[in-house]
């Protein structure tokens, strides 16, 4: 767990931001497109005083731990947000009946999947069918976790279990603020923001689908074994059949900033033990195990 003190500065701003109206308006009703592609040609520039700086700027504003990034300094602030770790940071050991984290994160949501929907908030849930273009249908009665990638997180997604990934479609969309006042106000937030579904054959035959879900000033997600820029560029319809053979704790991708992940699996797999909703969670730890059938 990540659990490095944020400065009197730092504490000072999330106090001020922690208002959610104020919050809500200073990160959704701005032109979010244009300040979107904004950070992102700045984020770019690669300058070692604006890197240093914005840098800096950075990490007064965010919660951000650098002792476990592969690297001491950076040419741009976007390669600081995309950061690798250094060996042996993360450790992946699910067992075969088991399903890892595929990021850092804090588990927003999570539970068993009941219905056509998930809950999004307190008080708001979303269609599964409207997230993942109609592929949800196979994880209906499994279970789900929500995990946000908060600005100052490492921000790549590794494959949760050995596998292979079958199928990627990618889904345009808007760039909402994908934090908790957004989340309490804006309906089927996650159904209207830039996403893809990433769909992956366990080894033992089980499907299990990731969802990452681009937020404002991010707009951009990365497959390492896929260029969604061209499919995204090529194809009227962003969807490519895959046969990418994965071992668990492989990277799959990232975020340009930070994010949201939305995993579901299906019957049997319940939540492991512990596991629950405002847990903070590093990529590898265990997230869901097949729950056991005693015979009668």
């Amino acid at each position: 767990m990540d659990r490095t003190a944020p400065s009197p500065l730092a504490r000072a701003i999330a106090k001020l931001t922690d208002i959610e109206s104020l919050n809500y308006a200073a990160t959704n009703w701005l032109p979010r497109r244009t300040l979107t592609r904004a950070m992102g040609w700045f984020s770019k520039v690669e300058q070692p005083l604006v890197a240093k700086a914005s840098i800096a700027v950075w990490r007064t504003f965010c919660d951000v731990d650098l002792s476990d990034a592969a690297e001491t300094s950076w040419r741009s602030m976007h390669a600081c947000f995309i950061r690798r770790l250094r060996p042996g940071a993360r450790t992946f050991a699910a067992q075969a009946h088991q399903v890892a984290s595929p990021s850092d994160g804090i588990i927003v949501a999570s539970g068993p999947i009941t219905g056509d929907s998930i809950v999004q908030a307190k008080g708001k849930r979303y269609s599964i069918a409207e997230l993942t273009g109609g592929e949800g249908e196979a994880y209906l009665g499994g279970s789900f976790v929500t995990l946000r990638l908060t600005a100052g997180m490492y921000h790549r997604f590794h494959a949760p279990q050995d596998g292979r990934v079958e199928r990627v479609r990618y889904f345009p969309g808007d760039c909402f603020n994908v934090n908790p006042p957004a989340l309490k106000r804006v309906d089927g937030l996650y159904c209207r923001n830039e996403r893809a579904t990433v769909r992956m054959r366990l080894d033992d035959g089980t499907s299990i689908l990731l969802v990452p879900v681009a937020a404002i000033l991010v707009a951009a997600i990365r497959l390492t074994f896929l260029d969604t820029v061209k499919l995204l560029r090529e194809r009227a319809e962003p969807v490519a059949n895959v046969d990418v053979p994965v071992v668990q704790g492989q990277e799959m991708g990232w975020f340009e900033h930070g994010s949201t992940i939305v995993l579901l699996t299906p019957a049997p797999f319940v939540l492991a033990d512990g596991v629950q909703t405002g847990d903070r969670v590093r990529a590898g730890e265990v997230l869901f195990e097949r729950a056991v059938v005693e015979a009668i």
